[in-house]
């Protein structure tokens, strides 16, 4: 028998200390990110402009000294996942939670994508419904919404009848725009859509309706149609990073399948079950905001911008009469920092604001105003 030395080949030693080239496909993929500005009024990532009440920050500190931290946490997030059900009148096994948002769409794309299945979605749409999917490995194939972004039924049900997928992304309110496509829209997508239909609700407390009314009221018919929420934006806890999604037991199952073991931390549990205690503050927070949403878009409407009506928390803006870079790097001077979205496709020479507090808003309109002066 050759001895064990004899069979390593004479260049194991140097092969060794060389990696692995990453997956062809991912090779030339950017990562998600947005620009990072020192600046004095950040409205770029459409968080909160609010910190969470001082009551829940009480109660979250008092109860962190109750958690056995030498313990794993509770893997089903029971607590979590109880009040959830209670908060929108559904059952425990109709509720996945996971670390923000974005991890719940790449658990549905880990379970129902992959190679020899497709992901639609309707361009321009939150960009990391594309990107999850490619990390995923799962070809997408997209279409056109109108240029008033509105969805453009004859395109949609064209696109679900060729690509046949396993998987479709509706992001409503949508991501850029502002836009929410409305329950007759969405149920009427459902209606031709050969898989899961999922609704990304991102900013769905501050739309008019939304699909989790569909599920309540007639959760048999509408057992392909999953919604996705979180905690970042209405509950001011972008910093704990916490999602979550209602959907069919059997959607809920496959999730679990591919989520990481012990996968949501104690604290996050915690934090995100003591928020729900606070939902009349929260309202309070979103009718604040939309007031606030409206006056900038009264100022925008007298401005050389083209805008478009938004049910989220932000609002798209063109400049007409001078080029989207140059305002933003204006507004940027004026140590305001806004979306650079004038190089995304379908949005060509946008800005997208982040609604914040009124003189976080003044500040953004008066150096708006200085620009296009």
């Amino acid at each position: 028998m050759a001895d064990v030395v004899d069979a390593v080949p004479p260049d194991a030693t140097s092969s060794s200390s060389s990696l692995p080239a990453v997956r062809p496909d991912l090779a030339a993929l950017d990562g998600y990110h947005s620009a990072q500005v020192d600046v004095e009024v950040r409205l770029n990532t459409n968080e909160s402009p609010m910190p969470p009440p001082v009551g829940w920050q009480e109660a979250l500190s008092e109860a962190i000294g109750t958690i056995e931290f030498n313990r794993y946490p509770d893997r089903e997030a029971t607590a979590l996942r109880t009040a959830l059900a209670a908060s929108h009148g559904v059952g425990v096994d109709q509720i996945f939670c996971g670390n923000g948002s974005n991890e719940v769409l790449q658990c549905l794309l880990l379970a129902y994508g992959g190679p020899g299945r497709t992901a639609a979605l309707f361009e321009p749409t939150y960009t990391l419904h594309r990107h999850i999917a490619r990390i995923t490995g799962t070809p997408v194939a997209a279409g056109p919404r109108q240029d008033d972004f509105c969805l453009d039924l004859e395109v949609v049900g064209r696109v679900l009848a060729e690509a046949k997928p396993a998987i479709t992304f509706l992001c409503s309110p949508n991501n850029p725009s502002g836009r929410a496509d409305s329950t007759d829209e969405i149920l009427a997508v459902a209606g031709m859509d050969p898989g899961l239909l999922v609704v990304d609700e991102a900013y769905g407390q501050f739309a008019p309706s939304s699909a989790l009314d569909l599920r309540r009221n007639d959760p048999a018919g509408t057992r392909h149609i999953a919604v996705v929420r979180t905690f970042s934006k209405t509950w001011s806890m972008a910093g704990a990073r916490l999602g979550y999604l209602v959907a069919d037991p059997e959607v809920v199952r496959a999730l679990e399948l591919v989520a990481l073991p012990y996968h949501l931390d104690a604290v996050k549990q915690l934090a995100g079950r003591l928020a729900l205690d606070y939902a009349a503050q929260m309202n309070e927070r979103v009718a604040a905001v939309v007031v606030e949403r409206e006056r900038i878009a009264a100022v925008l409407a007298d401005l050389p911008v083209e805008t478009w009506p938004s049910d989220a928390n932000f609002l798209l803006f063109r400049p007409t009469s001078k080029d989207a870079r140059v305002v933003w790097a204006d507004l940027v001077s004026g140590s305001v920092l806004v979306r650079d979205c004038s190089q995304w496709p379908g949005v060509t020479g946008c800005l997208r604001v982040t609604v914040g507090l009124p003189e976080e808003n003044d500040r953004f309109l008066a150096a708006l105003t200085e620009s296009l002066r």
